[in-house]
């Protein structure tokens, strides 16, 4: 069995936000997604961000978790995170496993062998999500929203998303190819790295656009 490090939540958040490197094409989507964040929040009382990939197990969970941390760690309370797939599976228990050595907790909240569902939080958070593999428009999914798929194969693979206001392609490598592996934790917690950096990146562009004053001072 490989055990990882466990930190807070905060800690691995920030200091994978200050080891995060972009090429020039990443960057300008990741201020691509923050502008039309940005956009929307001008029109809109809230808005909601829906992270979609095939199985929902892996990197469309991590991206909803840390797009529910990044709203509270930068007090977005009008930003609401959701994840959904093409098919049902279950969350899945590497993933758990990565999340809660990045200092979230999980309680089940219906278990069951296949799909069991999660309340996910953090130390010091306010309220919790619910976690579980489901389909991108699940009743569980609130709309209209932003889409951001997050699989690696070619953007014109995903699925046509017609309650999307607009959908952004953002891979991510998937951690499951070095499932049952040694480099199984090591994998999953680079992915959940650069998860977690990216939407650091996006959510400090929206709060400087909407505070300048706070992120100034």
């Amino acid at each position: 069995m490989i055990k990882t490090t466990k930190t807070t939540t905060r800690d691995f958040f920030e200091k994978a936000r200050e080891e995060l490197i972009l090429t020039e094409e990443r960057q300008n989507l990741l201020f691509s997604i923050a502008d039309k964040i940005i956009e929307e929040l001008e029109d809109r009382d809230k808005i909601n961000i829906n992270f979609i990939c095939t199985h929902n197990s892996r990197r469309s969970q991590m991206a909803q978790v840390w797009s529910f941390y990044a709203s509270e760690y930068f007090q977005l309370e009008n930003i609401f995170s959701f994840s959904g797939g093409t098919e049902v599976t279950a969350f899945h228990r590497n993933t758990v496993k990565c999340l809660q050595s990045n200092g979230f907790e999980f309680n089940v909240d219906d278990f069951s062998h296949q799909n069991p569902r999660y309340l996910i939080s953090f130390k010091g958070s306010k309220k919790s999500i619910l976690g579980f593999s489901k389909t991108y428009d699940d009743i569980n999914n609130s709309y209209p929203y932003i889409a951001i798929t997050t699989c690696d194969s070619a953007d014109q693979n995903c699925p046509f998303i017609p309650d999307a206001i607009k959908r952004f392609h953002l891979p991510y490598v998937d951690p499951k190819v070095a499932d049952n592996t040694e480099n199984q934790s090591e994998k999953y917690l680079e992915t959940s790295k650069q998860v977690a950096a990216e939407l650091f990146f996006i959510f400090d562009e929206v709060k400087r656009a909407i505070s300048p004053e706070e992120t100034d001072q």
